[in-house]
This record gives structure tokens, C-alpha cells and sequence, in this order.
């Protein structure tokens, strides 16, 4: 250890790791679609979450999940585990059902072909029959055709997911610091979450 560093006082040192824990984190967040506008932070309120915030995500998958931010930092777990594709097919039944009723079956057949059949590129745990109530479905779609297959990625992700998160070291570090994270940060585009920046600091 070079001289300098080590006049530093215990406190200091200790801040210095939280600050090189928290980089390595940033390189990891998802990057933003490659259609993403640049917006001036000045002319946009953000978003502070605060360690209270965190501990009300504690308290239950409903609060993390009805939270913008909540949704955004739990997706980016996801992505360590790589199963992100939970999140997406969630957020992609949200945006499904307020869809244009003329654009509803185009993007029930899109959905279905991309996260639900068989061997489908980024395909959810569903049982067979949820996979076969969910097809027929799609051949009458309304606005309740992904109903049952949501609400069964969604228990999967609170049962699984949700417990590793509460243990994993990110919300550890994020009970700690104020974290601000722009409203922009959260891209919905193709039923994917992503986030640019979360700052952190006092």
C-alpha cells in the first residue's frame, strides 16, 4: 500500500471500497436501447430512493414490483442470474393489455411466440398446460389472455428471485446509501427494462 493511503484513517479506507463495490455495479447495469434519446437532467425531477424505500421493498415482492425504481434495480438482479426474461414477459403483459384493441392480436402472437411456445427465444417457466390455455388464448385475444401465465412468472419470480434478492448484496449496499435514479432510467421498449446510472451518495 502506497504511503498515502495508508495515513488515510480506517473510515476512509472503508469508504474508498464501498465506492470501488458500487463502480463495479455500474459497469454491469443494462445499457440503453440504441434508439435512447440523451435527457438534460436539469429540466427532469429525479427520482431519490432512499433506504426507506428499500426496507418498504422488503416488506413484500407487491411493494418492489409497484415500484418504478423497485422494478428497475430487481430486473438488474435478474440479469445477474440471467433470468431476466421473467421481468420482460411481466412487463410485457403490462403493456399488452393497454394496447389498442386493433393491435391486440399482432402483439398477442408476438408475445406468445417470443416468451411462451416451446423453444421460443427467451421462453418462461410455464407447465405445459398454462402453455396450452395461453396458446388458445391467443387465438381470441383480450385484454385477459396472458392473465393466468403472468400470475405464474410472477409467484416464480416471488418465490425464487425475490429471496436471493433480499439476500444478495446489492440491496444490502442499497439499504446503506441514498441512491438517485433518473426517471428516464426505466426504457420500456419490446417489453424490456433498462437502466443507464444509479448515483450514489449522501
Amino acid at each position: 500500500m502506497c504511503k498515502g493511503l495508508a495515513t488515510l484513517p480506517a473510515t476512509c479506507l472503508k469508504s474508498a471500497k464501498d465506492i470501488k463495490h458500487k463502480i463495479g455495479f455500474l459497469l454491469h447495469m443494462p445499457e440503453f436501447p440504441s434508439d435512447y434519446k440523451q435527457v438534460n437532467e436539469k429540466t427532469i425531477p429525479v427520482k431519490r430512493v432512499s433506504p426507506a424505500d428499500v426496507n418498504d421493498w422488503k416488506q413484500s415482492f407487491n411493494n418492489l414490483m409497484n415500484s418504478d425504481a423497485g422494478r428497475t434495480v430487481f430486473t438488474t438482479f435478474l440479469k445477474s442470474e440471467f433470468s431476466q426474461e421473467n421481468m420482460e414477459f411481466w412487463n410485457a403483459c403490462e403493456e399488452y393489455k393497454v394496447s389498442a384493441p386493433n393491435k391486440m392480436a399482432a402483439k398477442a402472437k408476438q408475445i406468445y411466440d417470443e416468451y411462451v411456445k416451446a423453444d421460443s427465444p427467451n421462453e418462461v417457466n410455464l407447465d405445459s398446460a398454462t402453455q396450452e390455455e395461453t396458446r388458445k388464448n391467443v387465438l381470441n385475444a383480450g385484454t385477459a389472455c396472458f392473465d393466468v401465465a403472468q400470475q405464474k412468472i410472477f409467484t416464480l419470480m416471488e418465490k425464487d428471485s425475490y429471496r436471493r434478492f433480499l439476500r444478495s448484496k446489492l440491496i444490502q449496499d442499497l439499504s446503506e446509501f441514498p441512491t438517485v435514479i433518473p426517471p428516464y432510467a426505466v426504457q420500456k421498449r419490446g417489453g424490456k427494462i433498462g437502466c443507464s446510472e444509479i448515483r450514489c451518495g449522501a
